[in-house]
């Protein structure tokens, strides 16, 4: 059977496309891993050839289409996620949902945006605020990630502590089945109708469905932020004051704890020695504003009480004017350096040791230089840590060696100290192999009989999330 002449004859022309040079843009995505092995020689293989479907309808036939052929699909937003949730291989298709970029509907008395899934988060973002709204939803991938694809991961952004996280802010979707038939959840601020349909696809990486269309909640674009920066004597001080801080009823936009490692390197302008820095913002509307000085003012007394310094706004005006900013994997690797980030979330009874544990264990990798810990995301119950970790060689096969040994180190080390291995880049190939340790025996088996269930050809993207069978 001739796949690709399948597809051909079934879709519009110009839909699938086969150059060899657009099949191999999309043999992986934005996996430091891949960077290595592209820049060492052993390139991913190109899928068969790209499909870029137009409508719900046409995704739809897609899936009719793999499903009878047994041809597995790889969905594909904008390819920035860093987990290796794509690598579709030499007999799989890649369906890149880029055309399918335009917002639906709007809202403003609701404070909601239908939009598809292929649309630039930057673009939709510009587009909410041209309204007079905002997602409040700020990853740092914003300009190179696309909107599905925020919740295909369940991703998180920098303003997270005030506007929530990808699940807080879906209030319905559209997806298609392996099969090709097409669900709708209902939109509605709640609903009591049995378990939440729009959850399973939350998350499942391609693996479950295809989403076609998110209905998001938006907010009103605020009026007032402000902000400053904090030194402060310890990491622990900035962990306690986070957590009294989130405990009192607080909910500032950007609440960032840097160790003295990063803040030094980062900052070093406001902190030349290593010295944990606190950066602080809160932003709403212009009614708002009384609350949110108090707000501050209860960041204010808690960092001072702490030991900490009030070194003005310079340090957060960096960060917000440079914070998605960042080497490519190509640049550092040509340096010579293998460098990733790693983000897990613990309750706030188990941080201080989850911090420990994971920085010893990345540093005692052979060819580690260092390891470090901000983090980004807070809550009541718990925080998340981003660690980051730099090796050095010029070596091909010694730079998978540091960056596999690394990543095994830091999820031992968080699930012993009792860490989600995931906060919010997903599962992909790069953390896959440890999730049964974190669901349990019986929560895989219920993941696989959902997959089973949903997909029964095993068509939609495999070999993420869940590890083949042996």
């Amino acid at each position: 059977m001739d796949i690709v002449k399948m597809f051909q004859e079934a879709l519009p022309e110009g839909r699938v496309v086969i150059t060899p040079e657009v099949r191999q843009a999309h043999a992986h995505d934005y996996w430091a891993l891949e960077a290595i092995r592209d820049l060492g020689g052993t390139p991913a293989p190109a899928p068969l050839c790209i499909v870029y479907p137009e409508s719900t309808q046409e995704v739809s036939e897609v899936l009719q289409l793999a499903s009878r052929s047994g041809t597995s699909v790889v969905p594909y937003g904008l390819g920035s996620g860093v987990c290796g949730g794509v690598r579709p291989g030499a007999s799989a298709i890649v369906v890149d949902l880029s055309r399918m970029n335009q917002v639906l509907a709007l809202s403003d008395e609701a404070l909601t945006c239908q939009v598809q899934p292929g649309m630039r988060g930057s673009d939709f973002e510009a587009y909410l605020e041209s309204q007079g709204l905002t997602l409040g939803h700020f990853p740092q991938s914003i300009a190179v990630s696309s909107v599905g694809g925020w919740v295909a991961t369940r991703a998180s952004g920098q303003f997270s502590t005030r506007y929530g996280n990808t699940e807080d802010m879906v209030l319905s979707l559209e997806c298609v089945l392996a099969d090709g038939t097409i669900v709708r959840t209902f939109p509605s601020p709640r609903s009591a109708t049995g378990p939440d349909l729009k959850a399973l696809l939350l998350g499942s990486e391609g693996t479950l469905g295809i989403i076609t269309e998110i209905t998001f909640k938006c907010w009103p674009k605020h009026a007032f932020r402000s902000g400053t920066t904090y030194r402060l004597p310890t990491w622990g001080d900035g962990l306690e004051i986070t957590r009294q801080i989130l405990r009192d009823g607080w909910r500032p936009a950007v609440l960032r704890l840097y160790d003295g490692i990063e803040a030094q390197r980062n900052f070093g302008e406001w902190v030349p020695e290593p010295h944990p820095l606190l950066l602080v913002m809160t932003e709403g509307s212009e009614s708002m504003r009384p609350a949110l000085e108090l707000e501050l003012a209860a960041l204010r007394k808690s960092c001072l009480a702490h030991g900490g310094e009030d070194l003005g706004p310079g340090a957060l005006d960096q960060w917000m004017g440079h914070r998605n900013s960042v080497p490519s994997w190509e640049d550092l690797l040509n340096a010579g350096l293998v460098v990733d980030t790693i983000e897990v979330a613990a309750t706030w009874d188990r941080i201080a040791p989850l911090y420990e544990a994971v920085t010893a264990a990345i540093t005692a990798v052979p060819g580690v230089l260092v390891a470090s810990g901000h983090t980004s995301h807070a809550y009541t119950t718990g925080v998340n840590i981003y660690f980051t970790f730099v090796g050095q060689s010029e070596e091909p096969v010694e730079q998978e060696r540091i960056y596999s040994a690394a990543w095994n180190a830091a999820m031992e080390a968080s699930i012993a100290a009792g860490a989600t291995i995931a906060h919010h880049h997903g599962i992909g190939r790069v953390r896959r192999d440890h999730l049964p340790r974190e669901h349990g025996a019986g929560g895989m088996a219920l993941l696989r009989a959902l997959k089973a269930a949903m997909d029964p050809r095993g068509v939609l993207n495999p070999e993420v999330l869940i590890a083949p069978e042996e």
